[in-house]
């Protein structure tokens, strides 16, 4: 696949991330309980992506397949989910969507440089690296100059 292609659709991946966070954190604010909000994203995705899998996709899963995943694999993703999004809806009114946004994505980016480092959730080894520290130096300098008045 195209590198262009896959790079384009991350980043169009991030823009429909930050849309969802705004309009659920509205959501949040007039519920005046950012976890129901949660609870609604939730339900919804998981109607949309059961709508996405029977139209695009062959079959789904086998019995095999379900065997081999451990246990906790069907779980810990959707705990972390809730914690996440709950975050997003809660700060977002209280912070901005842009410095909420900005200050997520520093922390998914330093998570995930010491994530790949050290291979943590069985990821595939990806050292730190000069180039990857001065990235890091420069998204928390960009989130300074973000959240500078």
């Amino acid at each position: 696949m195209n590198q262009q292609f896959l790079f384009a659709s991350a980043f169009l991946g991030g823009v429909f991330l930050a849309i969802q966070a705004g309009l659920n954190s509205s959501l949040g604010v007039l519920l005046k309980k950012p976890l129901l909000a949660t609870i609604a994203a939730s339900l919804s995705s998981a109607i949309f992506a059961l709508l996405f899998i029977s139209v695009f996709s062959k079959p789904v899963l086998n019995t095999s397949t379900v065997k081999q995943v451990p246990w906790y694999l069907w779980f810990s993703g959707g705990l972390f989910s809730v914690l996440g999004i709950t975050l997003y809806y809660y700060t977002i009114p209280r912070l901005g969507i842009s410095k909420m946004i900005s200050l997520g994505l520093c922390g998914q980016v330093c998570f995930s440089v010491f994530a790949g480092h050290f291979g943590w959730l069985n990821l595939p080894l990806d050292p730190i690296t000069f180039k990857k520290v001065l990235g890091v130096a420069a998204m928390i300098t960009g989130i300074f100059l973000i959240n500078a008045k």
